[in-house]
């Protein structure tokens, strides 16, 4: 385990926005190094989703540093509060998913945070271990513990009752559940976003309660996405995609804007806190190009997602596509089958769907009247235009800079 404690807090607290409380914080791993004893870091994950995206890995890169400090990472499968769905930043109840839905996502979030987590140091759990041998007198038990009083303290909660939205006795035992699972580990330290900031506290409440030591709480800042507006979101179409594949990781880390840079640097890597402020005072001081600071991110995140060969990969493809001007050397094929074409002729609008480079109609419209559609580097302008297969076999159409599909032609 580190032995120094003044790094460990620094690097525990490095991109953090709030530790509560830090002087609990301080004294805990004081003792921990002194006793040569790891601590109990938990974060929970409820699988309401079949993958997860950069924003999501914020907390997932600071467990990771705590993996790397020597601590004990626990990740809890929210298995059983995915039932009811956190109703943090909810303006009504989640829809509910079955089952299957729920075991189906968490194999595949296990998977994605192994790519930030070391598999070996992290212990996996899901909470329907406990949460599911619960009595109904053992949840009125810990239903009397807190107040609606208390509940509506919750910005969330407050908000739709004071908006007159119906809030589900259903979604105030989430907080409590997700307080149990801190009971249930006895956990030191939790992590989450900004917004789970009332579930943190719930859970050094419930803890206090059941004569266990009061964990700390860490909150981590909630990322921008690639816009650098709106908070990261598949819904906005701002996300990185932990599963993308590194050359679309690096084409869009490049697009960020240059005033989310630092945080990026900050919130996705492990990078210490002295070399990123040397990064952010080098850009200030015209030192270091953005362009320059973007490419490292770019590898640092790529490699930590995948390898290095893979990011420096990454890298040469971007160059070959925005230096050179070039189509890549690697691109998939999109196979027609001419005979299931009566007229033997497509439609743009239906290739560009056909192919996966756009989702419907209107975008490939959209995409097309912006000047984004492109077959062997002639750009397409009309949205009616019916192009003879004949006429398309080997050739590429490309969707703005970074996209590309070979057509082969199969009858």
């Amino acid at each position: 385990m580190e032995k120094n404690l003044r790094k460990q807090i620094d690097i525990i607290a490095s991109g953090a926005e709030d530790i509560l409380l830090r002087e609990e914080l301080e004294s805990l791993v004081e003792k921990s190094v002194a006793e040569n004893k790891p601590l109990k870091v938990k974060l929970g994950l409820d699988p309401t989703a079949p993958d997860i995206h950069l924003g999501h890995t914020v907390v997932l890169n600071k467990l990771r540093q705590f993996q790397n400090l020597g601590h004990k990472a626990i990740l809890i499968i929210g298995d059983y509060t995915a039932r009811i769905g956190d109703p943090s930043g909810r303006s009504n109840l989640r829809p509910k998913l079955s089952d299957d839905e729920i075991e189906n996502n968490a194999k595949t979030y296990t998977e994605q945070a192994f790519k930030i987590l070391v598999p070996e140091k992290t212990e996996i759990v899901k909470n329907s271990e406990w949460l599911g041998k619960l009595k109904f007198e053992d949840i009125l038990s810990l239903t009397s513990r807190f107040t609606v009083a208390r509940m509506l303290e919750r910005e969330d909660f407050k908000n739709r009752y004071k908006n007159e939205s119906p809030i589900a006795i259903m979604e105030f035992l989430y907080p409590i559940m997700q307080a149990y699972d801190s009971v249930a580990i006895k956990a030191d330290i939790e992590l989450g976003g900004t917004d789970q900031r009332f579930n943190l506290l719930m859970g050094r409440e419930l803890q206090k309660e059941f004569g266990q030591k009061q964990q700390i709480a860490i909150t981590m800042p909630i990322l921008v996405g690639t816009d650098g507006v709106e908070k990261m979101s598949k819904s906005l179409g701002n996300y990185i995609g932990v599963y993308e594949p590194a050359n679309e990781i690096f084409g869009k880390v490049m697009s960020i804007p240059d005033d989310v840079l630092i945080d990026y640097f900050r919130l996705l890597t492990t990078i210490e806190q002295k070399k990123i402020e040397e990064i952010e005072s080098d850009i200030k001081e015209d030192r270091l190009n953005p362009s320059l600071a973007k490419r490292m991110l770019a590898k640092t995140i790529i490699k930590n997602l995948y390898n290095e060969t893979e990011a420096f990969k990454a890298e040469e493809n971007f160059d070959l596509i925005f230096k050179k001007k070039k189509v890549p050397e690697k691109i998939d094929k999109y196979i027609i089958n001419a005979g299931i074409l009566k007229d033997k002729k497509i439609s743009i609008v239906k290739l560009l769907n056909d192919s996966g480079l756009s989702s419907s109609n209107s975008e490939a419209r959209r995409l097309i009247t912006q000047g984004g559609v492109k077959i062997d580097n002639k750009k397409i302008n009309d949205i009616n235009l019916e192009i003879d297969l004949i006429d398309l076999d080997n050739k590429v159409i490309q969707k703005g800079k970074r996209f590309f599909k070979k057509i082969v032609i199969e009858n």
